[in-house]
């Protein structure tokens, strides 16, 4: 069974939209974009280079897709994290696209959680998805997601959209590592662990 992972950038209020660029998202009327930009340095760049090095496939909604394939394929030819994303298979959930340009493309046609789950159950390493929030709450409603890895930005916004949102379902999770960049950035990975636990906390429980 391949593992299916999350990364997502994240303000330290829970935003998700258009860490990037200006011109990302502006569903909503978002005004923010490219708020993660600043704090990007060295030691940030190489922990994603190792990160990305791990996968063996991307899942990416439309608009991420979108954004991804006007991107990567300019860039150098040394640029590890471009390399590992132009070679890598994509698989794309979209209900508008009818077809794809960037190279090792599939788009995923009728059902996206089967499609999904039959990825997961087929042979090759780690499924990644990067942005996709859209895509992401199919994913955490239907219990697809093995691992999230979280980048929270020393940064509030205020609104905007959310990364567990509305497909969002109760759970344990397990903090498997964590570490914190020099621009203040915290990375954090949590892996699946069982269901939502729960208890009393007082004085009279013990719990205190």
């Amino acid at each position: 069974m391949r593992k299916l992972m999350v990364t997502e950038f994240l303000s330290l209020d829970g935003v998700m939209q258009a860490p990037g660029g200006g011109d990302e998202d502006r569903d909503g009327g978002f005004e923010h974009g490219g708020w993660s930009v600043p704090h990007f340095d060295e030691q940030l760049i190489r922990l994603m280079t190792e990160l990305v090095g791990r996968a063996g496939a991307l899942l990416l909604g439309r608009r991420t897709y979108d954004i991804f394939a006007a991107s990567w394929p300019l860039a150098a030819a040394d640029d590890p994290i471009g390399a590992k994303m132009n070679g890598l298979p994509k698989y794309v959930a979209s209900r508008t696209l009818d077809s794809l340009s960037w190279r090792n493309s599939t788009l995923l046609t009728g059902d996206v959680v089967a499609a999904v789950d039959e990825l997961k159950r087929g042979e090759g390493g780690e499924i990644q998805v990067h942005g996709s929030g859209g895509l992401i709450q199919t994913l955490l409603e239907h219990d697809l997601v093995d691992e999230f890895h979280l980048l929270v930005f020393p940064v509030l916004i205020g609104s905007g959209k959310r990364l567990f949102a509305t497909g969002t379902v109760p759970a344990g999770l397990r903090l498997a590592d964590t570490t914190t960049s020099s621009g203040g950035v915290l990375i954090s990975t949590y892996v699946r662990d069982g269901k939502l636990g729960r208890g009393t906390m007082g004085p009279e429980t013990g719990n205190w």
